[in-house]
Formats: structure tokens, C-alpha cells, sequence
């Protein structure tokens, strides 16, 4: 009988080391596939990362390629972030490169190349039913970044290293004798790397200064463009002097405007419901309405009980708690225990 044969996702790093692993342990038949989604740089170490992912593969014994998506990473996915921040929205490219590349294109490619299904190093599990579920490690849990893979994608999907801790995973990297055991985990936008954010921004998007002001119209100093500040954001505003620290609470997109608050407790910070659009939902069909749950409205949050409404195209969230910095162009993503329901783009 023919081993199901497997294509697993690798970065290089140890969580997809030690997924390609017990994939191979397990009597799968593995092959590695790394991409390339940027044109190289001084802070994109893909060069670096295809060295490490190429010595575990030839440690473990699995054979690997590579696989270009720098020109569908730019269409499908930076091309569409400038989109919306140049509208004064905040998208999130993490999730956006999860559906449309790795859950997409390098799914495809790993179905030419033989695989029956793909794998990757995320810290999140798949139930009996295909539904996506929280990863077990609290701390590392990644459904949030996976909520709009869907479930099609989901049934051909596996998460080999979902069910353990982030230190059994390293643990069991040591053991084994691979040297990614203690790389340090990536930062920074997804495929990108780790840049100052403003700098990088302003190559794509021109600056545009225009004030910041307080609610009541007060001048408080100059921004360098709306595109470039989000709700919440605290760092980088270069406004001082005396009380609290200042916080982003609004924008005026069209009138170029940045309003800052003062105090992370201010009540323009804070908000009981939110409207979203676009939803995708992992279940398999969509949830009927009312429907009581939990949700989240960014990565490392604690879920708030929440009821959501239908409207036409929209969901209205309504939650128990209010919600500090609700963001356009973020996430908001829904859980019942550790189901990950779905999500849907906060509009």
C-alpha cells in the first residue's frame, strides 16, 4: 500500500523542522517545499533560511524544492495591503498571506509535485470534522492568522506539532540533533522581515503631512500621513509634555487628519460593537444567526463574549466588554471553546 505522501511548508525554522520530522516518523512520505515570496534584501535572509531549511532536510532525509511566488505574494498580497492603507485602513498580511499563498498557491504546487496533502509548523489543530481549532499551546495558538484558510483548504491541511507546547517542540528539535532547535522564532511582516515600519511604508507610499488633533480640535504637531498610524498605536507619534501618554483614537482619512487621545483608559479608545464584512467561515456552511460566541480583534488577545448579528452583508459584533482600539482593516475572529469559527474584516 502506498504511503500518503505529504509536502510540508519549511521556513527553516524549528516548528516545520519538527513538523517534517514526525511526519516521517509517523510513516508519511515527506518532501519539503520553501518559498520565495520577496525580492531579496538586507533584512529578507532568504538565502540564510533555504541554508538551514536544506541542512534539516538533508538530516531528516527528505528531498525539498523551491517554489516562487514573489509575483502572486506582490499581486495577492502587498499590492492589496497598499490598497487599503492608502485608504487609512490597517491590514493585516499575515492572514492575507496565509490564505492566498501558503493555503492556496503552495497547496496547489504541492499537489503537482504528488503530495496528498500540505503541512506546516502552525500552532493549531484540526478536528474530526475538518473544523480548525486552537492550537494547545496558549501562547503560540495561530488560529487567528489561519481563521480564513477555509474549509475546503482545512480538509487537505495537517498541523503535525498543533497538540504540543512551543518548549516540547524545541525539546524535541534537541533531541533529535537539529541545530533549529534553538533559532530564534521570525518577526516582522510575513515573508518581508523585520523592518522599521515607517521607512519601509514610505517607499510604496508617499509621505502626506497633515495635524495631529486632539477631539476638540486642538493642534497638537504634524503627522506624516494617515496611512501611517493606526487606532491604538502609542509609539512613534512624537508628541510629549505633561499627563498621560497619547494614543491614535481616530482618523479623518479625507481631511488628513490623525485625533489623539490621552490615556490608554480614554473612553474614545473604547468600543461595544463593531461592524465587519467579508466573513469566511471554517465550518463548512455559515452559523445560524444570532449567534453567541467569543471573539477576538487581534493576535494574543483574550476572547470576549460577543453576540453577532447578520444585516444584509454585514455582521454586527456586539460585545459584553467593551473592546479597546477596534481597527478598520484588522480582524475580528470568532470561537466557541476551542473551535476557531471564522472571521471576518472589521469595517
Amino acid at each position: 500500500m502506498k504511503k500518503p505522501v505529504v509536502a510540508v511548508g519549511m521556513s527553516g525554522g524549528v516548528d516545520s523542522s519538527v513538523a517534517a520530522l514526525l511526519l516521517k516518523e509517523q510513516g508519511y512520505e515527506v518532501f519539503g517545499l520553501f518559498m520565495r515570496n520577496w525580492e531579496e534584501g538586507e533584512d529578507c535572509p532568504a538565502e540564510a533560511d533555504f541554508a538551514d531549511m536544506a541542512r534539516v532536510c538533508n538530516q531528516i532525509g527528505i528531498p525539498y524544492y523551491t517554489v516562487n511566488f514573489t509575483k502572486e505574494y506582490w499581486d495577492e498580497v502587498f499590492s492589496e495591503c497598499l490598497k487599503e492603507f492608502k485608504k487609512g485602513i490597517t491590514p493585516n498580511p499575515d492572514i492575507l498571506c496565509n490564505r492566498q499563498i501558503k493555503f492556496h498557491h503552495l497547496l496547489e504546487k504541492a499537489k503537482r509535485l504528488g503530495a496528498d496533502k500540505l503541512a506546516t509548523g502552525h500552532y493549531c489543530q484540526i478536528g474530526p470534522d475538518g473544523t480548525l481549532l486552537r492550537g494547545a499551546d496558549p501562547n503560540k495558538d495561530q488560529s487567528y492568522f489561519l481563521h480564513s484558510v477555509g474549509h475546503d483548504k482545512l480538509k487537505q491541511t495537517l498541523f503535525p506539532i498543533g497538540h504540543l507546547p512551543k518548549p516540547e517542540v524545541r525539546e524535541i528539535a534537541k533531541k533529535q540533533g537539529l541545530f533549529t532547535h534553538a533559532k530564534k522564532d521570525s518577526t516582522g511582516i510575513c515573508f518581508i522581515g523585520k523592518r522599521a515600519f515607517r521607512p519601509f511604508l514610505s517607499q510604496f507610499l508617499k509621505p502626506k503631512p497633515g495635524p495631529f488633533q486632539t477631539l476638540e480640535g486642538k493642534v497638537l504637531g504634524t503627522h506624516e500621513g494617515v496611512h501611517l498610524y493606526t487606532i491604538g498605536q502609542r509609539k512613534g507619534l512624537g508628541i510629549g509634555g505633561p499627563g498621560e501618554a497619547w494614543f491614535v483614537a481616530d482618523k479623518d482619512v479625507p481631511g488628513n487628519i490623525v485625533y489623539l487621545v490621552q490615556g490608554e483608559n480614554h473612553p474614545a479608545l473604547l468600543k461595544n460593537a463593531l461592524i465587519c464584512t467579508k466573513p469566511i467561515w471554517n465550518t463548512g456552511a455559515p452559523p445560524e444567526f444570532p449567534l453567541t460566541c467569543t471573539a477576538k480583534i487581534r493576535y494574543r488577545q483574550e476572547d470576549s463574549p460577543c453576540t453577532v448579528t447578520k444585516k444584509g452583508d454585514l455582521l454586527h459584533v456586539t460585545f459584553k466588554d467593551p473592546q479597546k482600539a477596534v481597527t478598520p482593516g484588522q480582524s475580528v475572529v470568532f470561537y466557541q471553546g476551542d473551535h476557531c469559527l471564522g472571521g471576518a474584516t472589521i469595517s
